[in-house]
C-alpha cells in the first residue's frame, strides 16, 4: 500500500518521483531531435500561454548622459495595452555616420533592476552595494558597451522601477515576484510571458537604432538574467547567440527539493513544464543558436552537478540535431556570479 502523504513537500517530492514528464528528450539523430523539437515546442507554448497584444513603441528618451566613453540614454517604451518598460540604452562614443555595431540585450537578475548592470548603482552605491555588485560581477552591460556593442538594459516586471509599492506586496516576509505573477495569472498569463515579450519589444527598439547591425543581436544575463536570457533565445528569432550564467539547472532534481529549498519564484516560473520536461528540453528550443553556459563550481544558489547534468541533457540534444559546436560552457571556480573569461570570445565568434 502506497505511503499517505500529507505534508505539502512530502507531496510534491512524491510527484516528483512518480509523475514522469512526457516529452524529455531521448533521442541521438537528427530525425529524432526534429520529432522531439516540434512535439516539446507545442507543449512550451501551451506553457507561456498567449503572447500580449502588440502596440506601438512610443519610445522616449527620458534624460541623456555623456560618460567617459559611453553615452546612457534612459528611455521608455510601451510593450503591450497597458504596459511601460524602462530601459537604459548604452551606446559607444564615437560612433561614424552609417557604422553598425552588433546589439546586445543585457537581462538583469534579482536585484535593482538595469542599474546594476549598467554601472548606475556603482556610482551611487553604499559600501555594502558596491561588495554586492563586485562580487557578482555584476556590470556587465557596462562591459558590453566598453566593447563596443551597443546595449539596451530594460527592467524586468517586478524589479527596478517596476517595482510594486512594499506594502501591496506585504515585504518583508513575501516576494514581490511571487505577488505580482499571481496578479498576473488572473489575467490569463504567466509574469515570466509578459517579461518575455518586454524584451522582444526591447529588440525592436535596439534592431531600429542607426548604429546597430538587426542581423547581430545577442543577449546576456546572470541568475534571473538568465532565465530571461533562456526564454528569448528560444523565443526571439532575431537574437543570434547568447551567454546564459548562473541558470542552468533542474527544477525537478533541484529547485524544488532541500538542496535548492524552493529556488525558484514566480518571475520564473513556467506553468506545467515539468508534465513535459525541464529547463535543459526547453532550451532544446534554442537551437541551432549558439549559447555558452557559466557555472560556478562554488555555487550557492544552484548546485553545480546538477547544472553541469542539465548541461549534459542539453548537449546531447544540440549533438543529436547537428550542431555540438554551437553549445560551450565555462566552468568557473567561483560562486554565483558573472564570469565572463570566455563570454566575451565567445559572442564575438559569433556575432
Amino acid at each position: 500500500m502506497a505511503k499517505r502523504l500529507i505534508n505539502a513537500y512530502d507531496v510534491l517530492q512524491g510527484w516528483i518521483k512518480t509523475w514522469k514528464p512526457d516529452c524529455v528528450f531521448e533521442g541521438k539523430t537528427r530525425k529524432d531531435y526534429e520529432r522531439w523539437r516540434k512535439a516539446f515546442a507545442q507543449h512550451y507554448r501551451e506553457c507561456l500561454g498567449e503572447w500580449p497584444r502588440k502596440v506601438p513603441l512610443r519610445l522616449k528618451v527620458v534624460k541623456t548622459e555623456r560618460k567617459r566613453d559611453h553615452i546612457r540614454y534612459k528611455i521608455i517604451y510601451d510593450s503591450s495595452p497597458g504596459v511601460t518598460v524602462p530601459a537604459y540604452l548604452l551606446v559607444p562614443k564615437g560612433l561614424k555616420k552609417g557604422e553598425r555595431r552588433p546589439g546586445i540585450l543585457a537581462a538583469h537578475g534579482h536585484g535593482s533592476g538595469k542599474v546594476d548592470i549598467t554601472g548606475v548603482t556603482l556610482e551611487h552605491a553604499t559600501k555594502e552595494q558596491k561588495q554586492s555588485i563586485v562580487a557578482l560581477n555584476y556590470c556587465y552591460a557596462l562591459a558590453a558597451v566598453r566593447r563596443g556593442y551597443v546595449v539596451i538594459a530594460p527592467d524586468w516586471c517586478p524589479f527596478g522601477e517596476r517595482r510594486p509599492p512594499d506594502e501591496w506586496s506585504r515585504v518583508p516576509g513575501r516576494d514581490p515576484c511571487n505577488v505580482t505573477n499571481m496578479g498576473w495569472s488572473y489575467f490569463g498569463r504567466p509574469l515570466l510571458t509578459q517579461n518575455v515579450w518586454d524584451g522582444m519589444r526591447a529588440v525592436d527598439v535596439l534592431t531600429k537604432h542607426p548604429h546597430v547591425d538587426p542581423r547581430r543581436i545577442g543577449v546576456i544575463g546572470l541568475s534571473y538574467g538568465g532565465t530571461m536570457s533562456t526564454h528569448l533565445l528560444i523565443n526571439e528569432r532575431r537574437i543570434k547567440a547568447g551567454v546564459v550564467s548562473g541558470y542552468i539547472s533542474t527544477v525537478r532534481t533541484d529547485a524544488l527539493n532541500m538542496r535548492g529549498k524552493g529556488n525558484t519564484c514566480g518571475a520564473q516560473h513556467v506553468p506545467r513544464l515539468l508534465l513535459h520536461g525541464d529547463v535543459a528540453d526547453a532550451l532544446g528550443l534554442a537551437v541551432p543558436k549558439p549559447v555558452l553556459f557559466e557555472m560556478g563550481v562554488k555555487e550557492t544558489c544552484f548546485h553545480y552537478p546538477d547544472m553541469i547534468k542539465a548541461w549534459r541533457h542539453l548537449k546531447t540534444i544540440y549533438d543529436a540535431a547537428g550542431y555540438p559546436e554551437r553549445i560551450g560552457k565555462d566552468v568557473h571556480p567561483n560562486d554565483h556570479m558573472w564570469s565572463g573569461r570566455l563570454a566575451w570570445d565567445w559572442l564575438e565568434k559569433w556575432l
